[in-house]
């Protein structure tokens, strides 16, 4: 592993799809909490539940970004109010984590990760949850940082002078991997450090934003710009 490169990347919708992964396991919680639970699915829908967890970021702002907080809010309150015991909601939180890191890696993400980590520091660098040690690749990264444990989420300039900070490397040698426009390309610039744009559905870049370095479209083009 070198010692003066590194590279912070994102992880859902980068290295794997996330929207059809979320769909799946809210389907797959319902379906639980309704053969488990009856009495939610009596008083609830997911529509419902959706309007809640708008609550509870209204009301706990700061919170906005930590995902498992807000899922764990909701679930205590459809408990609670449909006659359960609150209890009861985090093994419904654990039903629903387990299918939500049941991801689909993109074609030859898994290489191209085992080739980054042999060359470079891999922090991950994520606004969401998903579960490096549950997903069976925690070994292939330097770090993770969560916006939910760090305090700030990307655009945020501060949770990427943190991965610069853990990575030991001067930020002019590390590069940020990530889909989102502003989360991650933007943000990564204003912390001075070089951008590619993952783009696999081949979306213009929005105008009057200053375009990444790179731009592709398959994860593992990181070869070809990384060891070319």
């Amino acid at each position: 592993m070198s010692r003066n490169r590194a590279i912070t990347i994102d992880l859902d919708d980068t290295l794997w799809d996330c929207h059809p992964v979320i769909r799946e396991a809210e389907s797959k919680l319902w379906e639980w909490l309704e053969t488990n639970y009856p009495k939610i699915s009596d008083n609830y829908t997911q529509e419902m539940a959706a309007d809640l967890r708008k609550k509870v970021v209204k009301n706990y702002p700061k919170k906005s970004h930590d995902y498992k907080f807000l899922r764990r809010s909701v679930l205590k309150t459809i408990f609670l109010t449909s006659g359960y015991d609150q209890k009861f909601a985090e093994d419904a939180f654990d039903f629903f984590d387990m299918h939500r890191n049941n991801v689909t890696l993109f074609e030859g993400a898994i290489e191209t990760l085992e080739m980054l980590s042999t060359n470079f520091r891999v922090i991950a660098l994520t606004n969401g949850n998903a579960d490096l040690v549950k997903i069976g690749i925690n070994h292939l990264f330097f770090d993770v940082i969560y916006a939910a444990d760090f305090g700030y989420a990307k655009p945020d300039i501060k949770i990427f002078n943190e991965a610069i900070r853990r990575s030991g490397v001067n930020k002019k040698d590390i590069y940020h991997v990530g889909d989102h426009p502003v989360n991650d390309i933007v943000g990564a610039q204003k912390a001075g450090l070089r951008t590619i744009w993952m783009n696999p559905t081949g979306i213009s870049w929005p105008e009057n934003s200053k375009e990444p370095d790179y731009t592709i479209e398959k994860i593992t083009s990181l070869q070809d710009i990384l060891m070319g």
